[in-house]
């Protein structure tokens, strides 16, 4: 009997419980930007830390490791919440990880941690207001947050900040990869990525 490379049950399973798993690491990290000081560093440590269950979930399908199945729960969710700009720049994100995933046929470790970093710049899309939305934005965040708060904020993120952001997450990107590898990699073995 020939596998088949469609979509089953168990595979939407995997990935409802990792794109689970990697939204409550995000939003147990990104309750640090209550502290605005903090908000550049979570651009590195965003990826970093959600790379574990990321390349988890890369060895739990063996024959469909789509990053396209994650990034739609993961967009979905940030799409209830109305986050449009990181629903637009997350699905890039993911559609370039998709690409390289597929050019590499899915087995090599090098391509999955690339896909992976590829896959962090989309997290670009959660501050990507901070310099986008315009004044309105910094104004709602003055009266919700307070003055010493948005004042702050603007310090530590200027205009450059994002595009050195998406450097950033790249980078971050491959560091969480690498941990994530080096935590699993007797999972990585037996499902035959090298």
């Amino acid at each position: 009997m020939q596998k088949s490379n469609k979509l089953n049950g168990k595979d939407l399973i995997n990935v409802g419980i990792y794109t689970a798993m990697t939204l409550v690491i995000f939003f147990v990290f990104g309750l640090l930007t209550a502290l605005p000081v903090i908000y550049p560093f979570l651009l590195f440590i965003w990826p970093f830390v959600c790379g574990i269950p990321m390349m988890l979930y890369y060895t739990k399908n063996s024959e469909i490791r789509d990053a396209d199945n994650y990034r739609c729960h993961l967009r979905s969710v940030f799409l209830s919440y109305r986050l449009y700009m990181d629903w637009l720049v997350g699905d890039t994100g993911g559609i370039l990880a998709d690409i390289v995933l597929k050019a590499g046929q899915y087995k090599s470790f090098k391509v999955t941690f690339l896909s992976y970093a590829c896959f962090c710049l989309g997290m670009m899309g959660c501050p990507a207001n901070l310099w986008i939305a315009g004044q309105s934005y910094w104004e709602n965040i003055h009266s919700s947050m307070g003055d010493q708060y948005a004042e702050t904020l603007q310090a530590m993120m200027p205009s450059w900040m994002m595009y050195a952001g998406f450097v950033i997450l790249f980078v971050g990107g491959i560091c969480g990869a690498l941990l994530g590898h080096k935590m699993l990699k007797k999972h990585f073995e037996r499902a035959g990525i090298v």
